[in-house]
């Protein structure tokens, strides 16, 4: 008999047993799971019950996943691939669509202001810290903005001064490039939340002279959904910043991209039952 279609409660439950130890939950939901072959009971060395995706189960799962990329916009999948083909095998910790509050300082008014206050770099006045280096005029004048990069990464290291924060912001279409480059702010919020800014787009939608030269530029060769290629026509120009702790925060409440194949390697690491022991 085939077995049903998997509801989103059986789909987000089959994806916590994958994920987990296989900590049995004991209710309704699993007892639908094992009625339908999709979990199976197991026994560890130590004595104590597990659950384990079926064959079947982890057919579904994969099915389930394939036609939900298909169905994602060409921007998302854009996105997806080029984060799981350059910025996750290089190492970097990836989110996709954050919610980062910039600073933009606003126009003076010239007829309020007597003498031109002194020059200071968009990074000085963004990384600074407020309660010692900004006067209390100048904090004021101050416009807050919401940007949302389409990703942002770091180093997955300890150490501040090597994280190298990263903006990619991915186009699909030259029309969807062309409004980007019309939001001057916008592309000054991103600068100051990181050390390097790309854009990311299909080949020959623009080329790279058409972009402010601070960004590097990426294109994507070939389809999206058949292992395309991705170049690096030009690299970002750098700046070094660090990250402040409205940031932090902000990533620490966030989930992280994984690697695709991440799961399933994952699986492999539970092993037969107790055959090595714990690590």
């Amino acid at each position: 008999m085939p077995t049903p279609p998997l509801s989103r409660p059986h789909r987000t439950r089959l994806m916590q047993i994958w994920r987990s130890a296989g900590w049995p939950c004991q209710d309704a939901v699993e007892i639908e799971l094992l009625a339908a072959h999709l979990v199976e009971r197991h026994v560890s060395a130590g004595g104590h019950e597990l659950l384990r995706l079926t064959a079947s189960a982890i057919a579904q799962l994969a099915q389930a996943r394939q036609l939900g990329v298909r169905s994602a916009s060409l921007h998302d999948r854009i996105e997806h691939r080029f984060a799981q083909q350059q910025l996750l095998p290089a190492g970097r910790i990836v989110w996709r669509e954050l919610a980062l509050r910039a600073a933009l300082d606003a126009v003076p008014d010239v007829a309020q202001v007597p003498s031109a206050p002194p020059v200071v770099a968009p990074q000085d006045r963004f990384w600074a810290d407020e309660s010692t280096s900004q006067p209390t005029a100048q904090r004021a004048r101050r416009i807050w903005r919401v940007a949302r990069p389409d990703l942002f990464s770091v180093r997955n290291t300890s150490v501040p001064t090597y994280l190298q924060p990263m903006v990619h912001e991915v186009k699909a279409s030259r029309a969807d490039l062309l409004s980007d480059l019309r939001h001057e702010a916008k592309r000054h919020a991103y600068r100051w939340l990181s050390e390097e800014c790309y854009y990311v787009f299909p080949a020959g939608i623009a080329e790279p002279e058409e972009l402010p030269e601070e960004y590097g530029v990426w294109v994507m060769h070939g389809d999206v959904d058949d292992a395309p290629r991705f170049e690096l026509l030009r690299a970002a120009r750098h700046a070094s910043c660090a990250l402040p702790f409205a940031v932090w925060m902000a990533l620490c409440k966030a989930t992280p991209l994984t690697v695709d194949d991440e799961l399933r390697h994952a699986q492999s690491q539970l092993g037969e039952s107790g055959a090595d022991g714990p690590h």
